[in-house]
């Protein structure tokens, strides 16, 4: 199944995500050169992680029948390396207080295995293409 977005440049470091009708901002820090109107395309990558555990925690839940109040996923990572990356992502799961000791472990392991860090930890193959222009065509 192939699915797609776009990204288009709104000024200055600023750009819109279109994704199935929903647009998402992007931006860079006032100290970066941006105007801090959105979060970082890093920052949403890092939200991407977080939040796809978030989910695959909360479907575990639902299975078996688990109130999800009080469920939260913080994230926090490291930039650094040549070439510049994220080079460390700390994800911590608080499970809701209902959550039976005995189901922790599954309820870790279905958490940890949503989509995004399937992808991460098995990378997907990249392409970086430049399209056709008008004034390539010329």
């Amino acid at each position: 199944m192939r699915e797609e977005l776009a990204v288009r440049h709104l000024d200055g470091d600023r750009f819109a995500v279109d994704v199935r009708g929903h647009t998402l901002l992007v931006d860079q820090p006032a100290e970066a050169g941006g105007t801090d109107t959105a979060p970082t395309p890093t920052e949403l990558f890092v939200a991407g992680l977080a939040s796809c555990v978030a989910f695959y925690a909360r479907r575990y839940l639902a299975r078996h029948q688990i109130d999800a109040a009080g469920l939260t996923v913080s994230a926090s990572y490291e930039i650094g390396g040549r070439p510049t990356r994220v080079l460390r992502i700390i994800i911590v799961v608080t499970p809701p207080a209902d959550l039976p000791a005995e189901r922790r472990d599954a309820f870790l392991a279905v958490a940890s295995h949503c989509t995004v860090h399937n992808t991460l930890t098995e990378p997907a193959d990249i392409e970086i293409a430049l399209a056709a222009t008008a004034a390539a065509l010329n």
